[in-house]
């Protein structure tokens, strides 16, 4: 068992205990972020990433295991198209960059691309951020493969790993993110660009954090260059991908997430969400964490089943998606608007109430209609 927790302590050695003693921290990269941006009021999943739990291995201990996450097959894929695009010093990839966000530079004939090597995660973040300063002042282009960022979310520190950071003739920087799925036709997937722009932005926030404290701020571009394979080829092609509204809106909603350490002292003592304990004891300390499940979290969240288990119990009307959630106004579960829609509870002033009570009105003439023609009979 996990020594009960002391109030008051450093944020580190409590989050160290609530993933459990012998439990390394599962990195918080990019994906996740903006997957946490995208659902700023879900109090479980702020602390459990904060804290660097694995949700992965925690769903599997509760008996929901998660089908979220890439193939093998599929990250194999793309590590090796990675390679391709950053083959020979990363030409391609800095030609890519001048031809689709930087035509009027002069050309990349040749870049650098400095050792970040570092031991650990925070000596990788201080050698890219000196790369960063060197090569703005050098005047030439510049490849950054993958370099450490950091970001702070919610007073915890995350450590992001772009694919590439580009630094230009002129000293600004882009960001530049490498997927596996094809541009046909010079387009790609909606759904999948819009994953990466959400992504890419979180990247560009914690750039800013880097050139902030560079005595000459250099700019950091809001177009990011994201390279996918051309059509059914394994060549590479790109597109600039204007990711301001996405760095926007994740900015605001980090600024929203309640403070990890607030979320951790709200927590009774002891709790522990190490994977090797019983899975009664790990249910609880799980709903000791309020959640704000939405069908959106199966595409972004390890613990979504296990969330919609438990909101479908409750009969949350969340279940049913946050547009629905927004309609219902002060109806938050599947037996309050049933009720009010029967007439046998709510208030019949109330908007959302008025026209529950339609739509139940009309749904059973729809279905008396229907009785009728089934029987023969003339309808009233």
């Amino acid at each position: 068992m996990p020594p009960p927790r002391t109030r008051g302590r450093a944020l580190g050695p409590r989050l160290a205990e609530l993933r459990g003693p012998e439990v390394p921290p599962k990195a918080l990269d990019a994906r996740a972020l903006a997957a946490l941006a995208a659902n700023p009021g879900c109090r479980r999943r702020a602390l459990l990433d904060g804290a660097g739990v694995n949700k992965t291995a925690l769903a599997s201990a509760l008996g929901s295991p998660s089908a979220f996450g890439m193939s093998q097959f599929a990250f194999m894929r793309g590590n090796a198209f990675e390679a391709r695009v950053k083959a020979d010093g990363g030409a391609e990839l800095l030609r890519l960059v001048h031809e689709k966000l930087d035509p009027s530079a002069e050309p990349p004939a040749e870049g650098a691309v400095p050792d970040l090597a570092a031991i650990g995660p925070q000596g990788r973040a201080a050698r890219t951020a000196l790369a960063l300063r060197e090569a703005s002042a050098s005047g030439g282009w510049t490849l950054l493969d993958h370099p450490m960022l950091v970001l702070d979310v919610a007073g915890s520190p995350a450590f992001l790993e772009p694919d590439a950071v580009v630094v230009h003739p002129d000293g600004s920087w882009t960001v530049v993110e490498i997927k596996s799925f094809p541009m046909l036709d010079g387009s790609a997937d909606p759904a999948k660009v819009g994953a990466a722009a959400r992504q890419s932005a979180v990247y560009v926030l914690a750039l800013e954090e880097v050139a902030v404290r560079l005595d000459s701020a250099p700019e950091v571009r809001h177009q990011v260059l994201l390279v996918c394979p051309k059509d059914f080829t394994n060549l590479p092609t790109a597109a600039a991908v204007d990711v301001r509204k996405q760095r926007a809106v994740t900015r605001r909603q980090l600024a929203r997430l309640t403070r990890v350490e607030e979320i951790a002292d709200s927590l009774p003592e002891g709790t522990c969400f190490a994977p090797d304990l019983p899975r009664e004891e790990l249910t609880a300390a799980v709903g000791a964490l309020p959640a704000t499940y939405a069908p959106e979290c199966l595409a972004a969240c390890e613990l979504a089943f296990h969330c919609r288990s438990r909101s479908r119990e409750e009969g949350a009307v969340t279940s049913l998606g946050r547009s629905l959630r927004a309609e219902l106004g002060g109806l938050t579960t599947v037996e309050d608007v049933l009720a009010a829609a029967h007439g046998t509870a709510g208030d019949p002033g109330d908007a959302t109430v008025a026209a529950l009570r339609r739509a139940a009105d009309l749904r059973a003439e729809a279905l008396g209609e229907a009785a009728a023609r089934r029987e023969g009979t003339p309808c009233p």
